[in-house]
């Protein structure tokens, strides 16, 4: 039983459908003039026009990329070194501590490079408050970057009141743009890039039941970004290099199977992880909800179990047939706890004791029912063996 779903997800059997004839018989290079490149050409046309209707783009402001981590670089350092030399005094940027990796380690990597970075708080409900926001807006302000809902907690942040805070500023005539990192979002919940009034927008396919390998950034017209990726003129020029048209190919009915179910999809994922919810706090009464339990995606439940290590409950799980995490997949292997729900306030024992649920279409309440068998005795096992619990009975026994 899989629920690590906003780790990634399993490829849909349409989506394969759609993309096995062009790893047969449809093999053209798309920037190939002949009939064998027209043919995936207009494949391409078509991926890119299904992925633009998930989000309400045009089709021209769609860049392929190799997944969110390309696109959330391109769009950052992209966009920077786009400006730089047409600024007087270093860029400043704006974006939040609980990024994704491949936003917080850019930050990092141009803040050795003179651009000035500034991290906003999250407080205890993991949300950005749009007052700090527009407290951290310097005169060499240029990227306000935060992500639309957190890939651990899944906190969905107020990204349209940003949108409108920096659209409002651009018309007074500050020069000023707006990334958002809506991979987590994208498909789990409405996302329009005209009601956020963002410049830059970053999906991936492979949290959508497409395969890995293949993501977008929107680029609103006259954003200018920088290549990261120099070859030929592919994409725009933006990104060069040989499209992978089974990829795109994927993620474009990916998009548009999304488009067609996000909403019946957001309220029985929704409806389901509530009642798991309610069921794990009924029967551990110390549970702790990590972020909001309202402004958040349907899809992800962040419980701390204190007494516990998270990555100790996870094996436990899985030799059990459940597959869950301990926070994002991007930072496996790391011995910090999460440093997303240590910016909650949380102390390291809790933050080591979170476990991450995340639903998929695939879930079922028969699959909750066994996560529910199985969780109690696992708890309370480990807690049992806990060095605090054994220094307690010691303490009694003398």
């Amino acid at each position: 039983m899989y629920f690590d779903n906003a780790a990634t997800t399993p490829v849909d059997p349409e989506v394969l459908d759609a993309m096995l004839p062009f790893l047969r018989e449809k093999f053209g290079n798309a920037s190939s003039i002949h009939f064998f490149g027209q043919e995936t050409r207009a494949a391409v046309d078509k991926a890119r026009q299904q992925v633009a209707a998930l989000i309400n783009a045009r089709p021209t402001e769609v860049v392929f990329t190799s997944g969110g981590t390309e696109a959330n670089n391109l769009a950052i350092r992209g966009f920077v070194e786009a400006i730089v030399d047409t600024r007087d005094v270093k860029p400043h940027i704006i974006t939040s501590g609980i990024e994704h990796p491949s936003v917080t380690n850019v930050a990092e990597d141009l803040e050795k490079k003179g651009v000035e970075v500034t991290y906003l708080p999250v407080y205890a409900d993991g949300i950005v408050r749009i007052e700090d926001v527009e407290n951290a807006l310097r005169e060499a302000t240029v990227l306000i970057s935060v992500m639309a809902a957190n890939n651990e907690i899944g906190t969905v942040q107020p990204i349209a009141e940003i949108g409108k805070f920096v659209k409002n500023l651009r018309s007074t005539g500050r020069k000023i743009w707006f990334h958002t990192d809506a991979v987590q979002a994208a498909g789990k919940i409405m996302v329009d890039v005209e009601e956020i009034a963002c410049d830059l927008l970053t999906i991936s396919a492979h949290k959508i039941y497409a395969p890995k390998g293949i993501g977008a950034l929107y680029v609103r017209r006259g954003t200018r970004l920088h290549p990261q990726s120099l070859g030929g003129r592919q994409e725009r020029g933006i990104r060069g290099g040989t499209e992978s048209v089974p990829l795109i190919a994927a993620f474009g009915k990916a998009a548009e199977l999304a488009s067609q179910l996000v909403e019946t999809d957001s309220k029985r994922l929704g409806d389901l992880r509530d009642d798991f919810e309610s069921r794990i706090f009924e029967r551990f009464g110390d549970a702790i909800l990590n972020g909001d339990r309202t402004r958040r995606l349907p899809n992800i439940s962040n419980i701390a179990f204190p007494g516990i290590e998270g990555e100790a409950l996870l094996i436990n799980l899985d030799m059990q047939g459940i597959a869950v995490s301990t926070g994002s997949a991007c930072s496996s292997g790391s011995l910090e706890p999460s440093p997303v729900v240590r910016a909650l306030g949380a102390d390291d024992a809790r933050a080591r004791s979170a476990i991450r649920f995340s639903f998929g279409k695939q879930n079922t309440a028969d699959e909750v029912d066994r996560i529910l068998e199985v969780l109690p005795d696992a708890v309370e096992r480990l807690r049992s063996l806990s060095p605090s619990k054994t220094a307690r009975s010691e303490s009694s026994a003398a």
